[in-house]
Formats: structure tokens, C-alpha cells, sequence
């Protein structure tokens, strides 16, 4: 599995959370334009991201290239992660999450094990 990290805060912290879970995923930090590219091209099979909005910074660029149905706002402020709609937003076949930077340590997890899971 291949992840391609976008958003705009907290890239590093989400690969150390994604490695420390499953060092075989491969993952690479890239800028929202490019993490969006290789997912519509097939170079890479997830998008995760991260702004202060949840999807602001985190997906629009996401969103304008593959489309608000492959996308999912996984947090937002005042609303946390929850598992349930992450494992069901993965298996609808969603490509890219995004989330609120105060949520990162919940959400990658949640994210990483229904990927996992699928």
C-alpha cells in the first residue's frame, strides 16, 4: 500500500504515526497539487491530509482533481473522528481523508485500520 501525505500541517507526524503502525506501507510527503496527482495517475492508492479546517487545506486540491465522491472530511472542529463513518467511507471506496491537526493521533489510526481492514 502506497500513501501519499498532502494538507498543509503536521506531514511528518502523520507518516512517523503511519510508519510506527505498519512500517510496509510505503509513504511519501508530498505538496497538496502533487499528493493529488498520484493519486488520479495511480502512483499512489491513498491520500491523507491535514489542515485546520479538515478539509479546507487538507483536501481541495483532492477534491478538484479526483472529486468530492473519492474524498472524505474524517474531522473537523468540534466534530472528532469517528471510526464507524472512516470504515465506511473506506469501503465506499473513498481515496483521500482529511483532518483537523488536533486530530491527528486519532484519526491516522482510525484511517490506517480500516485501510487495513478492507
Amino acid at each position: 500500500m502506497k500513501i501519499v501525505i498532502g494538507g498543509q500541517v503536521e506531514k511528518k507526524t502523520i507518516e512517523s504515526l503511519i510508519k510506527e503502525m505498519d512500517s510496509s506501507i510505503e509513504t511519501v510527503i508530498k505538496s497538496d497539487l502533487d499528493a493529488a496527482m498520484a493519486i488520479k495517475s495511480n502512483q499512489a492508492d491513498y491520500y491523507v491530509g491535514a489542515c485546520h479546517t479538515g478539509g479546507g487545506g487538507a483536501l481541495a486540491m483532492a477534491i478538484a482533481l479526483i472529486g468530492r465522491d473519492q474524498c472524505e472530511t474524517v474531522s473537523m472542529p468540534g466534530r472528532k473522528p469517528n471510526n464507524d463513518n472512516i470504515i465506511e467511507a473506506v469501503n465506499s471506496g473513498r481515496k483521500a481523508f482529511g483532518f483537523t491537526a488536533d486530530h491527528v493521533d486519532a484519526a491516522v489510526p482510525m484511517i490506517i485500520n480500516a485501510l487495513r481492514n478492507k
